[in-house]
């Protein structure tokens, strides 16, 4: 006698899980434009590598001899997988089962995933549809008590969720209504997508109505608002693009901070310079300019992959690859506020200062920046407190920082263009102009008795801007050395793939020493 009627019984209740909440609901997820988790869960990973950890978890409905009749599998799918040959955890919400709420759920599942990506140092990728939290309404009655959040047994999910921000890459991926506990889920993580027709809110409609606000699920939490707020990082359109730009973040990083950020092939000439970056930066400073083309000019071509685009836009951030050495870039944006840091830039700053020093990537700055914000706006957002708040994440990193100034550096956000008392390399192109304050406003405050001891008062002005900014010029700082090096803007893909060949060595793995993980 063998075991095969046992095998025929797993075989039996694998495929009551394969049906997840039944045909109809399988239908009205397509209908409604959206996979399976299932489907989601094979399109995300190399195919065929999806190793799933109770799948015939469940309620079980028996006959009177104990025969079961049915199974209704628990709307939590987990397990390991690989995504370009590399291991990882993948778990994702099934809302064809009771929508994905918790009613249906069984809670051990979703912990064992994060403990799993915790304790085996694997990344992990949470696809989020629904609620997933303490329940619905009806959860009092069905439980016969109230659940109390965070009571006995309950906060162990929430200790691993945060703590794998410091361990582990995490993305999560919205694919739908994502609300409560689910939401929490979604912007726990390093990297969030949500797909544009898709909303992310702590209560839904129903419960916001009660507020006194009638808003639609877009007008509450769409992508729209959730990017620019900074609790989303991307948008798309489709699921496809979304399952590509989580593999595509993943490339840049190690599977956890006990090991170093892989280094690809690269076929990019090292050497390579680009005619275009002379005029990049225009002679009128009050021109502004794209700064991407400058990006993608120096960067292995293609390997810029930029992140929170629609927050705190003054700054651009983004991952890319210096002769296949993943960095980390940041780079002004003159279109917005003149690359003046806001409030929400200096948020931005911190979350990726934060990323890189805890994934040991190298920091690359390409540097715009006429001082922090100004005016009463920028004085009720508190810009000067989350600005320190900036200084004190660059000043705590430890990995390698180069920094080619561009144009602007004034005031006190100019000075954190590089972590405070330690080595780190900097460039500065002709184009840079720097100072405590901008000359542009103060000039007739400092000269006003020059300038009113004259008839022609403009032309004393003019004479006034002409002889400072002879003293502004760069070449007068490196005179004294001030700053360190002037370069040809062509030569900067060279120098800043030096600085990846040199940084190298220096990355160690491990969590960072003495650093503050900040959510």
């Amino acid at each position: 006698m063998n075991w095969k009627p046992e095998l025929d019984e797993l075989a039996r209740r694998e495929a009551f899980a394969r049906e997840m909440g039944g045909v109809d609901k399988v239908k009205r997820q397509h209908d409604q434009g959206r996979l399976t988790v299932r489907e989601r869960i094979d399109k995300l990973t190399d195919k065929g590598s999806f190793h799933e950890i109770g799948a015939v978890s469940g309620i079980g409905e028996y006959d009177a001899s104990g025969e079961l009749q049915k199974l209704t599998p628990a709307n939590c799918v987990f397990g390991r997988a690989r995504v370009d040959g590399r291991t990882l955890v993948v778990v994702g919400d099934d809302f064809t089962v009771r929508g994905g709420s918790a009613d249906a759920s069984i809670s051990a599942k979703p912990l064992m995933a994060e403990e799993m990506a915790h304790d085996l140092r694997l990344p992990i990728v949470r696809i989020i549809e629904g609620s997933g939290g303490g329940g619905s309404v009806k959860t009092i009655e069905t439980k016969g008590a109230a659940n109390l959040p965070g009571g006995i047994g309950g906060t162990r999910w929430y200790r691993f969720t945060t703590e794998n921000l410091s361990c582990v890459p995490v993305v999560a991926l919205g694919l739908g209504s994502v609300a409560g506990l689910g939401a929490a889920r979604l912007a726990a993580s390093h990297y969030s997508i949500m797909t544009r027709k898709s909303a992310m809110f702590v209560a839904g409609p129903p419960v916001v109505k009660a507020l006194g606000q009638d808003l639609s699920k877009e007008e509450l939490g769409g992508a729209d608002i959730q990017t620019r707020a900074g609790a989303i990082d991307h948008a798309v359109d489709t699921e496809e693009e979304a399952f590509a730009c989580a593999r595509r973040f993943l490339s840049y990083l190690p599977s956890s901070v006990y090991e170093l950020p892989p280094t690809l092939p690269c076929t990019d000439n090292p050497e390579r310079g680009d005619e275009a970056l002379m005029n990049a930066v225009p002679r009128n400073r009050k021109q502004v300019y794209k700064i991407r083309p400058i990006i993608e000019s120096v960067v292995d071509k293609g390997s810029f992959f930029e992140v929170a685009r629609n927050f705190g836009k003054p700054i651009i951030v983004g991952l890319a690859r210096l002769e296949g050495r993943a960095v980390m870039v940041l780079a002004s944006d003159s279109f917005h506020y003149g690359g003046s840091w806001t409030a929400d830039a200096c948020q931005k700053v911190v979350r990726w200062v934060d990323f890189a020093e805890t994934f040991h990537l190298p920091i690359v700055y390409l540097m715009d920046c006429p001082g922090f914000m100004i005016g009463l706006d920028a004085e009720k957002a508190a810009t000067i407190r989350h600005g320190v708040r900036a200084m004190a994440a660059v000043n705590q990193t430890t990995v390698p920082w180069c920094t080619v100034i561009l144009r602007n550096a004034f005031g006190v956000a100019g000075v954190v263009h590089q972590p405070a008392d330690r080595f780190s390399i900097r460039y500065a192109w002709p184009s840079a102009y720097w100072g405590s304050l901008p000359l542009e406003g103060g000039i007739e405050a400092a000269y006003r008795a020059d300038i009113d001891a004259v008839e022609d008062k403009a032309a004393k002005l003019e004479e006034i801007q002409q002889r400072l900014n002879k003293l502004r010029s760069p070449f007068r700082s490196a005179e004294k050395f001030w700053v360190e090096e002037i370069i040809d803007p062509r030569k900067t893909r060279s120098l800043l793939c030096e600085f990846a060949r040199l940084a190298e060595p220096l990355r160690k793995p491990g969590p960072p020493e003495n650093f503050s993980i900040r959510p």
